[in-house]
């Protein structure tokens, strides 16, 4: 997974999961593979659950909801046949999110996620998505991402 990322075509995303912006966050990078998207991500040492080890569920959480919400705006951005971060900005914000902890993740190797829309409905998108270490599926989640207004991403106040 080389090239732009999705997350490095939109100017001004300082989300702490996958903004290019957030200085010390997570900073995910995702990628079209065929008709899925594909994200490999490496967690740092403090991102353990207590036990040294295994990742902490919330940060699992987070960049499924953040690989989700960048799935959902490549494929609008896909469906109106431009390349992300050309024309009007599409932003979708997360509705609901559902992750289910399938087994302990280990923090010492990198992650891959996968996910796709599985439907869409008006400004909805629903995204499923997978995370692997090691080649083993450790959770996995259903995102239901809402597309947003182009000036809910623009700077206020």
């Amino acid at each position: 997974m080389n090239g732009l990322a999705f997350q490095d075509r939109l100017a001004g995303n300082h989300c702490w999961g996958c903004g290019p912006d957030a200085k010390d966050g997570l900073r995910i990078r995702s990628f079209w593979d065929g008709d899925e998207t594909a994200c490999e991500w490496t967690p740092r040492p403090e991102f353990a659950a207590g036990p040294t080890h295994i990742l902490y569920g919330g940060t699992i959480a987070s960049v499924i909801d953040c690989h989700g919400i960048w799935t959902a705006i490549a494929q609008a951005y896909r469906t109106e046949e431009r390349e992300i971060g050309t024309g009007r900005v599409i932003w979708f914000a997360t509705a609901s999110l559902q992750v289910a902890y399938r087994k302990p993740t280990p923090i010492d190797q990198p992650l891959t996620m996968r996910a796709c829309v599985t439907e869409t409905s008006g400004r909805k998108a629903i995204v499923s998505c997978s995370l692997s270490s090691g080649g083993v599926e450790t959770a996995t989640g259903e995102l239901v991402a809402v597309r947003v207004p182009e000036a809910w991403f623009e700077k206020t106040g």
